[in-house]
């Protein structure tokens, strides 16, 4: 099961959902025009994956219920 989250700025109660930063057209531009900058982004992109609220989408006002 996954662990439950409450969120304190809309006050949703449930599962969070990941967030990819970045943008999917800045990374498909940068592909398309400059390979090694497209391949730093996308790496970049891979490894900042964050929690979110399911409901709002925010991140730092998340706090796990017991």
């Amino acid at each position: 099961m996954k662990k439950q989250y409450e969120c304190k700025l809309c006050k949703h109660k449930g599962v969070t959902k990941k967030k990819i930063k970045g943008s999917f057209l800045v990374e498909v531009i940068l592909w398309l025009f400059f390979i090694i900058p497209g391949l730093i982004y996308s790496i970049w992109r891979l490894t900042t994956k964050d929690n979110v609220c399911s409901n709002c989408g925010h991140s730092s006002h998340l706090v796990p219920i017991k």
